[in-house]
């Protein structure tokens, strides 16, 4: 079937909208809104989407919608014609009976209105794209056609057509390299290139049946896993992994192919080589990503079971869908190579009572049925199903939307099992080390093929002599604890990998990872106006931080000492810190008018010494311990290096920061310089010195123009702040803002704060 873009001329609530569109973000946040801290104050709504078009030339129509949040339900021509309740996951509509001759109109209501009714922002609306597929009655309906590595030595694949008159071609680029025909095939492929992350390889299938094409990219590559450990074509491979909320930052929850594909790429290129998808399925734009960049993907299915962890989320509608839930994200992501385990959910307590095991087992089984190729896992809280299993549930197991569920729900909920985390802190990795947390766990555990461990890394060590035949790995973890939890990983060949929450920031949770400098940032349920979680390795608008560079220094990928500077804006304040965060450190010495301030600063590196000088002084020397090392001092602008030496006293490298010179001024720079008609194309902008240095402590409040195009969003990474990200109109943070455009033709992007103004110029291929 023909694949057609359906992402223009729509309507949402009678204004116009070119999709992915995310409703949500375009409310007005109020602290009375009942979505609270856990989607950062903005309300709810009912959203209905329209458009009128043509009827196509062809004998079969099928729609299908990447992602609706939330309860979609799909009219065509006044009738019916299907939807979901699960606002993460792809499905179909087809149209068959349902067109006339002429013209038609298409109407998707969904709803959010009930809140909360999720523990992040979710974003609402048809926030992921939408195509039309055409083609004849007998046509290849999309995902049918399935392609699986066989083996690699030598390399096979096997290919499901579901046609045994179809005709299968192997492409390498534009060149034909082998062919097959039938229903199913095993087709030798010759002189292969493997898929992984040192070698993303891609492949196209083509599949032909009387005329109609099928087309898909795949790797050959495959996953095989024992007690000893996990394997890429038969490589040992451990998952350096962060977990990554879906919403992309200053655009919310629209899923736009380039926001995807940028943030896959800076995660890439900073060392991160998996991704753990939280909590819901990814986007098929976050796939194709990783497949091309060479990423693995956790894909996770929820959040929830049936146990209720907002009022009003998902788990009323869990039992009815879970399996086809399952079946849809298997669907999906059967031809991704980057795909490599699913995940049958996050920190549910189900799974202390029989039902809870017995649904787990299910999944499990159905899973390895829809496709025998991956492991199953889970991101499991072993504390919450040992709690459970005592009845002191974290969960509302009831649910509902009367008052009597309400009320359970504030004896325990997920937010005070947050608060109570963020108390304990890092001390929360020994809670689950018991022998009630392992029988009570057992049952589900040693189902999976391989046990997510959720905030339990005082197990590691313990679990090859406890359960010799289970493979683990770090699901959730906190940030700072990445030197310690990756020397385990490298040492007990069942411990897998790491995945920090989290690789990149997002809305929602406000504050659940903040070191904040305001009076209302010392709780964790934080008031309005904050708006992010202020969480994560990377902030909203895509720039490393110290937990980035930590991290970086425990996986060994520094080939000189990061430095990273706590803000030193604030001297007589210490900041109030949240468990999610090991540091607020960035790369930065430009602190105009902040000289003789007390300054923290950090180093990382595997080295095993640091020395710091500022302005050639030198400050003495410290060893560094878990890949850090700190100094105390007070800020001098000019320049500060790390030189880095080994345990013989060699220096092995030096890095510097310096400060920001001469009159500031605002820059813009395009991420790109030439872009294709429809594209989005993101634009740094920066306070920066004379020597182009940014300076972090001068932002301006800017306003940012688009001729030529559209201006979708300008925000910063300021994470407590009422400034809206689709007025056009945003204050730097820390010297940093970011806008996306999405280009039409030339376009031309004006920055002002009223004084001065840039310009940047993106060229558009027409």
């Amino acid at each position: 079937m023909k694949k057609l873009c359906f992402n223009t001329g729509w309507n949402c609530n009678g204004a116009p909208v070119t999709l992915p569109h995310d409703a949500m973000i375009h409310e007005t946040r109020r602290a009375d809104n009942p979505s609270g801290s856990a989607q950062a104050y903005f309300p709810g709504g009912k959203y209905v989407y329209e458009k009128t078009f043509l009827k196509p030339a062809a004998e079969h129509v099928t729609f299908q919608f990447e992602g609706v949040y939330r309860n979609a339900k799909v009219v065509i021509n006044g009738k019916d014609a299907g939807g979901t309740e699960y606002g993460y996951l792809p499905f179909f509509v087809c149209a068959d009976d349902l067109l006339v001759d002429g013209e038609n109109t298409i109407r998707v209501e969904c709803d959010n209105v009930n809140q909360p009714d999720s523990r992040w922002y979710t974003g609402a609306g048809i926030y992921r794209p939408v195509w039309m597929w055409t083609g004849p009655k007998s046509g290849i309906e999309p995902e049918q056609v399935r392609v699986h590595t066989v083996s690699i030595e030598p390399a096979t694949i096997h290919v499901h057509t579901g046609y045994e008159n179809a005709k299968i071609e192997i492409l390498d680029g534009e060149i034909v390299i082998a062919t097959g025909n039938g229903c199913e095939a095993d087709i030798a492929i010759p002189n292969a290139k493997l898929w992984s992350e040192d070698a993303p390889n891609l492949y196209t299938c083509k599949v032909t049946v009387e005329g109609d094409e099928a087309v898909t990219t795949f790797g050959i590559r495959t996953i095989t896993w024992d007690n000893k450990g996990f394997y890429i074509n038969g490589k040992r491979t451990l998952l350096r992994g962060g977990c990554v909320h879906h919403d992309n930052g200053i655009v919310g929850a629209a899923t736009y192919d380039e926001a995807e594909w940028r943030r896959v790429r800076i995660l890439k290129d900073a060392g991160f080589n998996a991704i753990r998808s939280a909590h819901n399925p990814t986007s098929r734009a976050m796939l194709e990503a990783c497949d091309y960049y060479g990423v693995y993907m956790m894909d996770e299915s929820w959040d929830m079971w049936f146990h209720h962890k907002s009022k009003f989320d998902y788990a009323t509608h869990w039992r009815k869908n879970y399996l086809s839930d399952l079946a849809a994200m298997v669907n999906r992501d059967y031809n991704h190579p980057s795909v490599v385990m699913y995940s049958i959910g996050n920190e549910v307590s189900e799974p202390a009572k029989d039902e809870g095991v017995e649904k787990t087992k299910e999944m499990v089984a159905f899973l390895k049925q829809a496709d025998g190729t991956r492991p199953v896992t889970g991101g499991f809280n072993l504390m919450i199903i040992a709690n459970a299993k005592k009845g002191k549930g974290v969960y509302n197991e009831e649910g509902g939307r009367d008052d009597s569920a309400d009320k359970k729900m504030q004896g325990m909920n997920s937010t005070m099992f947050n608060m109570i985390t963020n108390l304990v802190g890092t001390g929360m990795n020994k809670s689950a080390n018991g022998k009630a947390a392992d029988e009570a766990t057992a049952p589900c555990l040693d189902a999976l093929d391989m046990a997510g461990y959720n905030y339990a890394s005082g197990r590691y060590p313990m679990e090859g002599k406890c359960h010799p035949d289970r493979l683990i790995y770090g699901s959730e973890t906190f940030p700072q604890d990445i030197a310690k939890n990756w020397a385990m990983v490298k040492q007990y060949p069942y411990l897998i990998g790491d995945f920090m929450w989290t690789a990149w920031d997002y809305i929602g949770e406000v504050g659940l990872g903040a070191w904040a400098y305001t009076k209302d940032g010392t709780g964790f349920n934080k008031p309005y106006p904050w708006l992010l979680a202020d969480t994560g390795a990377f902030d909203i608008i895509g720039t490393p931080n110290g937990e980035m560079f930590l991290a970086q220094a425990a996986w060994g990928l520094l080939d000189k000492p990061a430095i990273g500077v706590q803000p030193v804006n604030h001297p007589s304040m210490n900041p109030a810190k949240m468990a999610w965060r090991g540091t607020n450190a960035m790369a930065s010495w430009a602190w105009n008018g902040c000289d003789g301030n007390k300054a923290i600063v950090e180093v990382f590196t595997d080295a095993a010494v640091i020395e710091l000088l500022i302005n050639g002084k030198s400050l003495g020397k410290k060893k560094v311990k878990e890949c850090k090392a700190t100094f105390k001092t007070k800020y001098q602008s000019g320049k500060i290096e790390a030189v880095a030496f080994d345990v013989t006293g060699r220096e092995v490298s030096r890095s510097s920061l310096e400060s920001a010179t001469g009159k500031t001024q605002i820059c813009a720079v395009s991420e790109v310089e030439n872009a294709k008609n429809g594209e989005v194309v993101y634009v740094n902008v920066a306070i920066v010195g004379e020597n182009g240095v940014v300076e972090s402590n001068a932002d301006r409040r800017l306003t940012v123009k688009v001729e030529g195009g559209e201006l979708l969003a300008v925000g910063s990474a300021n994470p407590r702040t009422e400034e809206r990200f689709d007025e056009g109109v945003y204050t730097t943070y820390y010297g940093t803002a970011l806008a996306a455009i999405r280009v039409k033709e030339n376009t031309t992007v004006t920055v002002t704060d009223g004084k001065e103004t840039v310009q940047t110029v993106i060229a558009v291929e027409m």
